[in-house]
């Protein structure tokens, strides 16, 4: 068991349970999935492009991704429906807590001028979502190896009724929110 879940079960729970006044230990909120999205625009002109965002998110990730492609077709990108043009992965149980673990506790403090993560991204519905501007906070990417800097999305979905709950599950994880 992963040292991130045992903390959630000996510290976060009974804190929750304390604040919010559940009546029952099963209404605490989890974090259900972390999904992660890595939109590769430049896959229309390159189809290159998309195996590196591929081979990168595994390694981050420590499963294969998906590939997403478009919905519709937009002649200004010069885009047709059903081009590949991303690359989504979504973690659950184990490795999900393995990689909030690992973006907590290493790769969010290698963000440069990082003062923190914003409160005010949740969704009315419990769940956050993050940006992170370039790939290279994550220890497994390879620094010389990288062809383009590419962002991603950090979709963290719980259980939470409210974006308070999940702001106080997330906040008792570690997330280091902006003051």
């Amino acid at each position: 068991m992963s040292r991130f879940k045992e903390k959630y079960q000996n510290e976060v729970v009974p804190a929750l349970l304390e604040k919010f006044n559940y009546s029952s230990i099963m209404e605490v909120p989890t974090i259900e999935k972390v999904v992660i999205n890595m939109g590769v625009g430049d896959a229309v002109q390159n189809s290159k492009a998309l195996d590196s965002a591929v081979e990168e998110l595994t390694a981050i990730a420590g499963q294969k991704p998906v590939i997403t492609r478009a919905k519709k077709s937009i002649a200004g990108f010069k885009l047709r429906e059903g081009m590949p043009i991303g690359t989504k992965v979504t973690l659950r149980s184990g490795r999900m807590y393995d990689f909030l673990d690992k973006l907590i506790a290493v790769s969010l403090p290698r963000v440069r001028d990082f003062r923190g993560i914003s409160k005010k991204a949740f969704d009315g519905r419990g769940n956050y979502t993050l940006g992170v501007r370039e790939q290279l906070i994550f220890p497994e990417i390879d620094y010389d190896k990288v062809s383009k800097v590419r962002g991603m999305d950090i979709v963290i979905v719980t259980t939470a009724k409210t974006d308070e709950e999940a702001a106080e599950l997330l906040g008792l994880l570690g997330m280091p929110f902006a003051k």
